[in-house]
């Protein structure tokens, strides 16, 4: 059994303990805002940026979590501190907050001690993310438009992180069906490019790069900081509406997130982006992007991908015995 802990509604309990209830609205209604972080060389990325999101989240959603973004930021550090010990010194860590309005009143009976919302904050070894995303790095990705579009702003603002994300299961469905390994990237009820389930995309042409504008997509965190390192290198952004279009004449592709940094797209609709190959720009960002983060993300996830079957033993023999 794992000897991770979880921050679950003020206390640290085993990850196999941090149990929801059934009757909370996370269940109900996909009721929940969340984020997902990682660290870099051990450290948290961006982790205030990422929690402002949470906030911002949960400010639209009306859920008062009763605990301050100071507060939140202290456990956080303090959960990942208390799993340090339980992986060697060079792990990453995935750090996740999953924060709901609590059980439904409903049901207040099967809770004496009171309705209140539901806070956990988890921690995950990198190496099973990035010892099976490491391939991507050289080989790339393969992105198609499904028939599911993103949900237009006026429903739901993608601007908030939610639970809530049917669609972007439904578009994963659809791209499977059109071929192995096809990434998903979603139109906006207008028909432009706006996001994949859980990143952003990026366009090159003539040197330049292009990103759908904020209107129907999540701010990513890593998106916003490609385009900072981006402005620093000299090289020009623009947010606009793009079309299948502008992606079939883009001599680079690239999607951006926490998870994984930056990969390239070798594909778009079935037909190769320039060579196949990482391009000039994307080359420029992801190094820059390396030494911004401390961390050469691309070889650490290779060294995860040798780890990671003796890790997956490990942890399934431990799960056996406990």
């Amino acid at each position: 059994m794992s000897s991770r802990v979880v921050y679950f509604n003020g206390n640290y309990v085993p990850e196999s303990e941090a149990r929801i209830s059934i009757f909370d609205c996370a269940l109900m209604f996909g009721d929940m805002a969340f984020e997902m972080t990682r660290s870099y060389a051990g450290k948290p990325f961006k982790l205030r940026e990422h929690l402002d999101r949470l906030y911002g989240s949960l400010r639209l959603m009306e859920i008062d979590c009763g605990m301050s973004i100071d507060e939140m930021e202290q456990v956080t550090h303090e959960t990942l501190d208390r799993n340090r010990g339980t992986e060697p010194p060079d792990m990453d860590w995935q750090i996740m907050h999953d924060v709901s309005r609590g059980p439904l009143s409903v049901y207040s009976t099967v809770f004496p001690e009171g309705i209140r919302p539901t806070i956990s904050i988890n921690v995950w070894p990198m190496v099973t993310h990035m010892g099976g995303f490491a391939a991507n790095y050289k080989n790339g990705v393969n992105i198609v438009i499904p028939a599911q579009q993103t949900l237009p702003a006026h429903m739901v603002d993608p601007k908030a992180k939610t639970r809530s994300r049917l669609h972007y299961q439904m578009a994963n469905l659809q791209a499977a069906r059109m071929g192995p390994g096809r990434w998903p990237l979603l139109n906006d009820p207008d028909g432009f490019l706006a996001e994949g389930p859980g990143w952003n995309i990026f366009l090159v042409k003539n040197g330049v790069i292009y990103t759908p504008e904020p209107r129907n997509i999540l701010l990513g965190v890593t998106r916003a900081t490609v385009m900072d390192l981006a402005k620093k290198l000299g090289i020009p952004v623009h947010e606009t509406n793009l079309g299948r279009y502008e992606g079939l004449q883009a001599d680079e592709m690239f999607c951006t997130a926490t998870s994984y940094g930056m990969v390239h797209a070798t594909t778009f609709e079935g037909q190769k982006v320039g060579d196949g190959q990482p391009g000039p720009v994307f080359k420029r960002l992801i190094e820059a992007f390396k030494k911004h983060v401390n961390c050469d993300f691309v070889a650490q996830a290779h060294d995860y991908a040798v780890r990671m079957p003796e890790w997956l033993e490990q942890q399934t023999m431990a799960a056996q015995v406990g």
